[in-house]
C-alpha cells in the first residue's frame, strides 16, 4: 500500500466553512480512536465567529483559523484531561500556556486526541481509549506517544496539533504518518499545564504537514514563563541560519545496524540526494549518544515517571495500560545513588555531543527504526517499542533540539523519516536544514533576532558577506529604504558604498537585503565596523524602521553620488558594463 497525504483543508476557506469540512471529514474517516475528548462543531463555530470579530476590529492573529489537536496531557480550559487514563480525568480550569498562546493567536481548538497512556510509549497502541492506527495504514501502528495528534494531522482535519515529547513521541508518530515533528529545546516552549512524564526531559511538540506553519506555532508558544520554572529564553549569541554550506553528521554503518533493511535502503538514497544537492555529510560515531539513550527507561532516571504519576498507579485504577504501569511502578526502585551515576553518565555523554557537535552544523539520523503492525506490538510490546525509540531517546536526555521531516520514501512507497538534530537553542539551524532536505523551506522563525539593512558589500555574494554569515544571520528577503535616502561610492578598500538620510522626498528608494542577526552577533559587528562606516536607524519603504548601515557625513560629502542606480548591486553592473566597453 503506498501512501498519499490527504488534501488539506482550504486555509482560504472562511473560517466558518473551514470548521464544518473538518467535522464531516471526521465523520467520513471514522477514526474514533484518534480522540478522547471533541468538542461539539457548535463550540467551535461559535470560537470561529469571535476570531473573525477580533481579526475585524484590527486585532494581530498570525494563526486566525488554524485548526489544532491538543494530545490529552495537554490542559484545554473546560475540557478533561484524562493522559489516557479514565481514573485519572480531571477537567482543566485553565489551559496550558502553550495551548493559551496559540488561541490567543487565533488558533481553533477541535478537541483532546488519544496517546500512549501517560506519554510513555512510541507505539500508539498503550491506551484504554483504543489503538490509533496510522493514517494510511490501518493494520500499523501510528506511533507514539503523541498517537491522536498526529493521526488527526495526517488524516487532514487539523492543521496542526500538540504533542510532548520525552523518548521520541513528537518524532516518531510524525515519521510513521509522513509529517513534520518540531521537537524544540527543551524549555523553549513552557510546559506548564502539561503532565509530566519525565519532568526534567518533557518537550511540547509540534506536527504539520507544513514546515512554515509548524515553526510559527512553535515561535508563538516560545518564551518564558513564570509559571514554568524550567522554561528557558534562547541566550544572546545563537546562530538564526546555518550558512550557506552546513556541514551535517552522519551514523556510521554499525550505528545503524537496528534499522530495518527497507529503512536502511530509504535513508541510504536520502543521504545520496543530499550529497547530490551539495550538502556536506560526513559519518560519525553516535555509539556513546545511542548508550546514553538506554538510560532513559533502564537507568535510574525512569524514576521521574514513577514521581509523576506512580503514586496514582498504586491504586490500580482499573483503566491502567498494564505494559504502561509496569514500566513506571518498576520506577519507584531505583537507589538515589544510582540517580545520581546516571546523572554523571549524561554529564559524559553531553560532553561527548558537544565535542562532537563542535565540527558539525547539525547530525541527521533516521527517526525510528521499522513500522510494527499493531498485532506485533501487542505480541511483543516492550522489545519493539524500545528499537523504536534507538534514535530519538538520547535527544532531550543531552538537551538537544530536533526537526523530524520526511526524507525519501521506502521502495514500496511508504513514509520514511529523518531528524535533523542540533545542540540546545540551535533550533534555526536544524529547522533552516529540514526544510533544505524536505523541499520547503520555512521563512518562519523560531528564535526571534535584530533586524538589520544591509547595502553594500554584506549583500550576498558580496566580499563582506561572510561576516553575516559566520554570525549565523538569516536571510529575510530584499527591501528597500524611504525616498529619503542616497548613496555614494565611499572610498575603501573593498570599495563599499555610504547611506545617507537627506530628508524626506530628498533622496529615492535604495534597494538591498534585511537580514536577522542575535543580539551579540549584532554588537560584535558593530564593534568590527572599520571608519566610516556606522549601523543606525534607517526607514524602510513600508514604514518601519530597523537597524542599517550608514557612513560618516565627511566621507560621503568626498564620495560619488549613485543615488540614480537604485542601489549598490546595480550599480556595480553598470560600472562592468563601462568597463567592458558595452
Amino acid at each position: 500500500m503506498s501512501f498519499t497525504p490527504p488534501t488539506p483543508i482550504d486555509a482560504a476557506l472562511p473560517l466558518t466553512e473551514r470548521i464544518r469540512r473538518a467535522y464531516e471529514r471526521i465523520a467520513d474517516v471514522d477514526r474514533p480512536e484518534v480522540w478522547i475528548t471533541l468538542r461539539t462543531q457548535q463550540d467551535a463555530l461559535a470560537d470561529a465567529l469571535e476570531i473573525d470579530r477580533r481579526y475585524e476590529a484590527g486585532e494581530q492573529l498570525p494563526l486566525r483559523g488554524v485548526l489544532v489537536a491538543v494530545k490529552d496531557n495537554i490542559d484545554v480550559a473546560g475540557l478533561p484531561t484524562t493522559a489516557g487514563c479514565p481514573e485519572y480525568a480531571r477537567v482543566a480550569e485553565r489551559s496550558a500556556v502553550a495551548v493559551q498562546r496559540l488561541t490567543a493567536a487565533g488558533a481553533i481548538i477541535l478537541g483532546k486526541t488519544n496517546l500512549d497512556q501517560f506519554a510513555t510509549g512510541l507505539v500508539g497502541t498503550r491506551s484504554p481509549y483504543g489503538a490509533v492506527r496510522c493514517a494510511w495504514d490501518s493494520e500499523r501502528v501510528s506511533g507514539g506517544s503523541s498517537s491522536g495528534s498526529a493521526t488527526a494531522v495526517a488524516l487532514g482535519i487539523a492543521d496542526i496539533a500538540l504533542g510532548t515529547d520525552t523518548a521520541g513521541s513528537g518524532r516518531v508518530p510524525a515519521a510513521l504518518n509522513g509529517l513534520v515533528g518540531i521537537k524544540p529545546t527543551l524549555g523553549l516552549i513552557p510546559a506548564a499545564g502539561v503532565v509530566p512524564a519525565c519532568v526534567d526531559y518533557d518537550a511540547v511538540t509540534v506536527f504539520g504537514h507544513d514546515l512554515e506553519l509548524a515553526a510559527r506555532a512553535v515561535a508563538i508558544m516560545a518564551g518564558g514563563s513564570e509559571e514554568d520554572p524550567r522554561s528557558r529564553v534562547a541566550p544572546s549569541d545563537v546562530p538564526l541560519s546555518a550558512g550557506l554550506a552546513p556541514r551535517l553528521a552522519i551514523p556510521r554503518d554499525e550505528d545503524l545496524a537496528q534499522l530495518a533493511p527497507e529503512y536502511a535502503e530509504a535513508f541510504a538514497r536520502t543521504v545520496a540526494g543530499l550529497v547530490d544537492s551539495g550538502l556536506s555529510l560526513e559519518a560519525v560515531d553516535i555509539s556513546p549518544l545511542l548508550n546514553a539513550a538506554t538510560l532513559l527507561y533502564d537507568g535510574a532516571i525512569v524514576a521521574q515517571r514513577y514521581a509523576a504519576v506512580g503514586e496514582f498507579l498504586e491504586t490500580r485504577p482499573a483503566g491502567a495500560d498494564p505494559t504502561v504501569a509496569g514500566i513506571v511502578l518498576a520506577a519507584r526502585k531505583p537507589s538515589a545513588h544510582a540517580y545520581v551515576d546516571d546523572l554523571d553518565a549524561l554529564a559524559e555523554a553531553k560532553s561527548y555531543a558537544r565535542r562532537l557537535m563542535a565540527s558539525f552544523d547539525a547530525l541527521l539520523l533516521p527517526t525510528t527504526t521499522e513500522h510494527p503492525t499493531i498485532a506485533a506490538v501487542q505480541a511483543e510490546p516492550v522489545d519493539i517499542n524500545r528499537r523504536m525509540g534507538t534514535f530519538t531517546n538520547f535527544c532531550n536526555l543531552l538537551d538537544m533540539a530536533a526537526v523530524a521531516v520526511p526524507g525519501q520514501p521506502t521502495a514500496t512507497g511508504h513514509p520514511f523519516g529523518v531528524m535533523v538534530v542540533t545542540v540546545a537553542f540551535h533550533d534555526e539551524v536544524a529547522l533552516e536544514i529540514a526544510g533544505r532536505i524536505c523541499g520547503a523551506p520555512s521563512s518562519s522563525g523560531i528564535i526571534s533576532g535584530h533586524e538589520l539593512f544591509v547595502v553594500g558589500a554584506h549583500l550576498r555574494g558580496e566580499p563582506l558577506y561572510e561576516q553575516l554569515t559566520r554570525r549565523g544571520a538569516r536571510y529575510v528577503g530584499e527591501v528597500t529604504t524611504s525616498d529619503a535616502y542616497r548613496l555614494v561610492v565611499l572610498d575603501t578598500v573593498p570599495l563599499k558604498p555610504g547611506l545617507v538620510r537627506h530628508g524626506d522626498g530628498a533622496g529615492a528608494p535604495i534597494a538591498g537585503e534585511l537580514y536577522e542577526l542575535s543580539a551579540s552577533h549584532l554588537a560584535t559587528l558593530l564593534a568590527e565596523l572599520p571608519y566610516p562606516m556606522a549601523l543606525g536607524a534607517v526607514e524602510l519603504a513600508d514604514g518601519r524602521t530597523v537597524t542599517g548601515f550608514s557612513c560618516a557625513l565627511e566621507a560621503a560629502v568626498a564620495g560619488t553620488d549613485i543615488t540614480e542606480y537604485g542601489g549598490w548591486k546595480a550599480y556595480l553592473a553598470h560600472a562592468a558594463d563601462v568597463q567592458s566597453g558595452q
